[in-house]
């Protein structure tokens, strides 16, 4: 077991402190690849020699460091990959990390249920299940011929690949992240538009506030409307400029719901998601002399700072616009 698979159970909104979370597994090996919002890979083949620890044992040690110094949780899943490490989070619990052995792999996958591995999405999933491969089991026994007929030739081998636990991913350091999500369900189905916007409002204070935590822009921001039949509606729109501003993203999701034209219609849900992330100091930005907008910039890095030192609750969403 070389690699582990980290996620810190973060407060909602709390991403500031990933950073320094990462940090603490860093002090067991340079090869970390961050999983913002509240996740990280790590390679532990260096480490294990050097602190004379398997990998379960240093898990251990990264979820003490986390508690006494940030108050924070995790779970822990280890494998030879990083796959079977994302696998076995799944079956990890606080205080308690799964850790899959090599000769292990196999039998460990064979009991998941084929929409569990990544990249099997739901189309997949229901085509292997209608011809009765509904677990990895069933999927590494199937001929890779019948398995590149029914999914395609690609798709086919690399559910063949991984269902008999053939994981060519690697840890790559410092991947930057390309997207950010959030979701703002409703407790009952909402036909009220202004409730509608109040959830896009929410979710853009959200996303702008986890954005310039982590010092990243966004270049596009998808829309995703669930709706009370299970049904779902996305559109996305690229930004003028990469931005973290909440006005500006608040601004495009207001357009994105608008251009839906939306007559009573009973939703569930209201998704958002920050795509095409890239380093805050390397985007470009048009000058802008307009001095309200200048103004609530001032304003947000007031807001930025009390949620770090208060928390993500500090700022009610909507009282910046006030």
């Amino acid at each position: 077991m070389t690699i582990l698979c980290v996620r810190f159970q973060l407060p909602s909104g709390y991403e500031a402190a990933l950073p320094g979370l990462l940090g603490l597994v860093e002090d067991f090996t340079p090869v970390v690849e961050a999983l913002p919002p509240d996740g990280a890979l790590a390679d532990l083949r260096g480490a294990e020699r050097y602190f004379g620890r398997d990998a379960e044992e240093l898990a251990r040690l990264i979820r003490v460091r986390a508690l006494a110094l940030y108050g924070v949780d995790c779970l822990i899943g280890a494998g030879p990959g990083p796959l079977t490490a994302r696998l076995a989070l799944g079956a990890a619990a606080p205080g308690s990390p799964c850790a899959v052995p090599e000769d292990l792999v196999v039998d460990f996958l064979a009991e998941l249920p084929v929409g569990a591995l990544p990249g099997v999405g739901t189309a997949t999933a229901r085509t292997l299940r209608e011809y009765g491969l509904e677990t990895l089991g069933g999927v590494a026994c199937a001929p890779l011929s019948t398995l590149q007929r029914l999914v395609g030739a690609r798709t086919g081998r690399d559910l063949h690949e991984k269902a008999n636990g053939v994981d060519r991913g690697r840890v790559v350091p410092n991947a930057v992240a390309r997207s950010l999500a959030t979701e703002q369900p409703f407790p009952y189905d909402e036909l009220h538009p202004d409730r509608h916007r109040r959830a896009l409002l929410a979710g853009t204070e959200e996303l702008g506030s986890r954005l310039r935590a982590l010092e990243k822009v966004c270049r596009t921001l998808t829309l995703t409307v669930r709706y009370a039949d299970r049904s779902s509606t996305t559109r996305t729109r690229t930004l003028a400029e990469p931005t973290a501003h909440s006005p500006a993203l608040t601004a495009t999701a207001y357009a994105l719901y608008a251009a839906l034209g939306l007559q009573r219609a009973r939703v569930r849900a209201i998704a958002l998601r920050a795509e095409g992330l890239t380093p805050a100091d390397q985007a470009s930005h048009q000058l802008a002399f307009d001095p309200v907008d200048e103004k609530l910039r001032r304003i947000e890095e007031v807001a930025d700072r009390a949620r770090a030192k208060f928390g993500p609750h500090a700022v009610i969403p909507g009282t910046l616009a006030a």
